[in-house]
């Protein structure tokens, strides 16, 4: 009787094991998914899942041949697991990131030393676990900062040499107590040289001293 009391245990704890297995393993792609990273790829982006039991994906684009713009960022809205996006230097434009605007697992968005704009980030409104966003050499101005201030999770924003000013840090620091935002080092600009002018007192250098006939 033990034996057997012992042989169900095992099964059970074996069936359990493997149930859990089973839950941890990431459901696979969707036939829409895997046809967007096909796309993704033809255009010269990569798609990575972000570890191996976790197939949430990274896309970036930064390091693609051809030149990146609006349309072929398309495919984005057909992947509900982007996590990450690089478009760092890219041609997108503010109509670009409206394929985006629904990717509510996105952590992390790179959009430096592109065109992106303040209408641009209109569509980053509901980007709920959005946590790093880079802005750095965009055009975004303080009119932008209002679609960030409602992202919850945001923790770092990169503004180097935007037109964003320090108005515009607060309002977003104030929306978001914990953000860290990065702004550069403003380099101070050397005062141009002033030019000395010879007093009226003293002769001038190229003045002739007066000759000792002119004296008589």
């Amino acid at each position: 009787i033990m034996r057997n009391v012992w042989l169900l245990a095992f099964t059970l704890v074996a069936l359990v094991s493997r149930a859990n297995a089973a839950d941890e393993k990431p459901a696979d792609h969707t036939a829409a998914e895997k046809q967007a990273i096909q796309q993704i790829r033809q255009v010269g982006g990569s798609v990575m899942e972000i570890a191996q039991n976790d197939n949430r994906l990274d896309v970036a684009f930064h390091l693609a041949d051809g030149e990146i713009k609006d349309e072929k960022l398309a495919p984005l809205a057909n992947m509900p697991k982007l996590y990450a996006l690089n478009l760092r230097g890219t041609a997108i434009t503010n109509a670009g990131l409206a394929h985006i605007a629904n990717a509510k697992e996105l952590v992390r968005l790179h959009l430096e030393r592109t065109s992106i704009g303040d209408e641009g980030l209109s569509h980053l409104a509901k980007l709920e676990k959005l946590a790093y966003l880079n802005l750095y050499g965009t055009k975004v101005t303080d009119a932008g900062i209002p679609h960030l201030t409602g992202l919850k999770n945001l923790k770092k924003v990169y503004l180097w040499q935007t037109e964003v000013t320090d108005a515009g840090v607060e309002t977003l620091k104030k929306a978001l107590p914990e953000v860290v935002v990065i702004r550069g080092l403003s380099l101070a600009k050397p005062e141009p040289e002033k030019k000395e002018e010879p007093k009226k007192d003293e002769p001038k250098k190229d003045d002739k001293k007066p000759d000792a006939k002119d004296k008589k």
